[in-house]
């Protein structure tokens, strides 16, 4: 019977240094390969048990789901993050400026561009993470006339 020659695996380029760069994370497709490769190289004298089968098959699905909720977490984090920015317009909020000097200013715009928002304040965008105080603007406006006594009965 005559035998088929065999490839590399990986792509080798003209420099020869190999293209295909390896998979840092367990995700579905690695878990797949994983059980299809234990399923061909089992011995055939004692294949795997239905119940070790259903187990892994198990383990795949509920990897699937905890990945999903991962991703959802940080929709939900940046979406979260994105609320708090918004909330700070018209506030006046202190942050530590690249010189480590504290500086107050009003929060006038937020930009969503990067993957931090960004706060304008006194013309100068800041990393919401950078922010270390806020004040409510009206706060400043109150005054501090005396209250009257509360009546007793």
């Amino acid at each position: 019977m005559p035998v088929e020659g065999v490839a590399a695996a990986g792509g080798i380029t003209a420099g020869g240094t190999a293209v295909r760069e390896p998979k840092q994370t367990m995700d579905s497709e690695v878990f797949m390969h994983l059980l299809v490769t234990q399923l061909r190289n089992q011995d055939p004298s004692s294949p795997m048990d239905t119940n070790e089968m259903i187990s892994q098959t198990t383990q795949l699905a509920s990897m699937e789901q905890l990945t999903a909720m991962a991703k959802m977490d940080e929709e939900n984090f940046s979406l979260q993050m994105r609320i708090a920015a918004a909330a700070l317009i018209g506030q006046t909020v202190t942050y530590t400026n690249d010189d480590g000097v504290s500086v107050t200013g009003t929060a006038k715009s937020v930009s969503y561009a990067a993957g931090v928002p960004t706060v304008n304040i006194n013309g100068e965008d800041v990393l919401l993470d950078r922010i270390s105080g806020v004040v409510d603007g009206a706060a400043d406006q109150t005054t501090d006339a005396p209250k009257a006594p509360a009546a007793t009965a």
